[in-house]
């Protein structure tokens, strides 16, 4: 296969979607690999490094033109070379939230495939995008906290004294609310979380912190895909209520809740953000698409009765290289998943395969909805 690895104009974007590691062990494979100059150089890889993999190293629409395969972070750069029906674009489109740019990529009848609908089996762990980043994200929230709050986070017994341990609750225990909870764990927090999954509260406690139990009805809080599920509003304020204690006794509040596809859940109001004590930190990993804090304002920080909240979009820009790796192996292995014989097969009978294409010959598939506002 000709693959090739786009760059991004986004400047908050510091990923890039291959490393010199694999692009090495494709070119190993028998494919033909380029990136594009420079696109590796936010994340600590520069062109030398590719080139010295075997790739050769290209301008954008270069890239564009001649490969059978694109590689892409998030959206691809616009460039005055379309994509064409026999080219396959793979990376982070976000079809469900924004299908608006989807469809007019599709319209030159590129095959595209959207790697957030990777289904959650066990075939396909390996190939996993979203969990390798909410890993990542999950991290830098609580370091991000940790810098913010005007306390340290263990317990210390000091000639001046003991400094209490903070006090770390984490809402939403999936992939990256389970990180959350390792690292303020392993910073020495004393750490509490809540999951609207029932079957959660087992994960919670293995890593060593307090599961939530709330005497409210979950009983559909979980999709097929193992993703948590929007709650009806009379269960949801029963969750805020009962949940308001916790969150006022917290330093930290680290919040992951999201549902696939829709705006994130309200989780705390602004009347619980009030009882709260002052100096305490907020970080909503929910604010880019509204955010589980009533008062989170994306990419922003609010200091509301002397609490900051936070509501970084970009986190995992913050360890690029790690995060890279990571994205890098996943596409490695989708790249071996769809080649047959040195050339990219779509099998639409492989569970795999028809989950993540969104788009194929100018057609859109039926899994890319318009986001519920």
């Amino acid at each position: 296969m000709l693959i090739s690895v786009l760059g991004t104009t986004d400047e908050r974007e510091r990923r890039v979607a291959l490393t010199p590691d694999c692009v090495r062990t494709l070119v190993s494979d028998g494919h033909h690999v380029a990136v594009v100059s420079g696109a590796g150089n936010r994340s600590g890889f520069t062109d030398q490094a590719y080139a010295e993999a075997g790739a050769d190293i290209v301008d954008a629409d270069t890239a564009r033109a001649r490969s059978d395969v694109l590689l892409t972070i998030g959206p691809p750069d616009s460039g005055s070379t379309p994509f064409g029906p026999d080219q396959i674009l793979i990376g982070l489109l976000d079809p469900r939230w924004r299908p608006e740019p989807i469809a007019e990529l599709a319209a030159g009848g590129v095959t595209i495939v959207a790697l957030e609908l990777m289904p959650r089996i066990t075939r396909a762990q390996s190939m996993d995008v979203l969990s390798s980043m909410a890993t990542v994200v999950g991290t830098e929230a609580v370091l991000l906290a940790a810098i913010r709050l005007p306390k340290l986070f263990p317990m210390m017994m000091t000639a001046a004294g003991t400094i209490a341990p903070a006090r770390v609750l984490v809402l939403g225990a999936g992939v990256a609310g389970l990180q959350a909870i390792a690292t303020a764990r392993r910073l020495g927090a004393v750490v509490e979380a809540y999951d609207v999954r029932p079957a959660a509260a087992e994960q919670i406690r293995s890593l060593g912190a307090t599961a939530i139990e709330l005497d409210v009805e979950t009983a559909d809080s979980e999709d097929e895909g193992g993703y948590a599920m929007a709650q009806g509003d009379v269960a949801a304020e029963r969750e805020r209520v009962a949940l308001a204690g916790h969150v006022a006794d917290a330093d930290v509040v680290i919040t992951t809740a999201a549902i696939p596809g829709a705006a994130s859940p309200m989780l705390i109001t602004a009347s619980m953000v009030e009882a709260m004590a002052p100096g305490s930190v907020i970080v909503d990993l929910a604010a880019e698409r509204g955010g589980n804090c009533e008062l989170t304002e994306a990419d922003g920080e609010v200091v509301h009765h002397g609490v900051l909240i936070l509501g970084p979009t970009h986190l995992v820009s913050s360890s690029a290289q790690s995060a890279s790796q990571m994205f890098s192996t996943n596409l490695l292995t989708l790249i071996r998943h769809l080649d047959e014989g040195g050339r990219p097969r779509l099998d639409m009978n492989d569970e795999i395969t028809a989950a993540i294409i969104v788009a194929s010959g100018g057609t859109l598939a039926a899994q890319t909805p318009p986001h519920e506002s």
